[in-house]
């Protein structure tokens, strides 16, 4: 079970990455039918932490440090900052 700490948003691209309101758990679901990539970042995206494909269709849930950045390759990734509970 989750608990939401803010409003689902659009990934932002490359160069505009987001913290989410220093999000801890962000969970990233992709609206569209092709599968995306997003990639996590440290502050300022000074460096890549990783990133991974999301299938069509799939969420995921990434944890990360409050100052740790996150973007996507296509505005069909939906982003939301949680808190996992229970």
């Amino acid at each position: 079970m989750i608990k939401l700490k803010g409003a689902q948003a659009a990934a932002p691209a490359s160069g505009s990455a987001t913290s989410l309101g220093s999000a801890t758990m962000v969970r990233c679901y992709n609206s569209g039918s092709t599968i995306r990539l997003i990639t996590v970042t440290t502050a300022d995206e000074a460096a890549v932490l990783g990133t991974f494909t999301l299938a069509a269709g799939a969420v995921e849930y990434v944890d990360k440090n409050t100052t740790d950045e996150i973007f996507a390759a296509h505005a069909e990734i939906l982003l939301t900052s949680v808190i996992v509970v229970g």
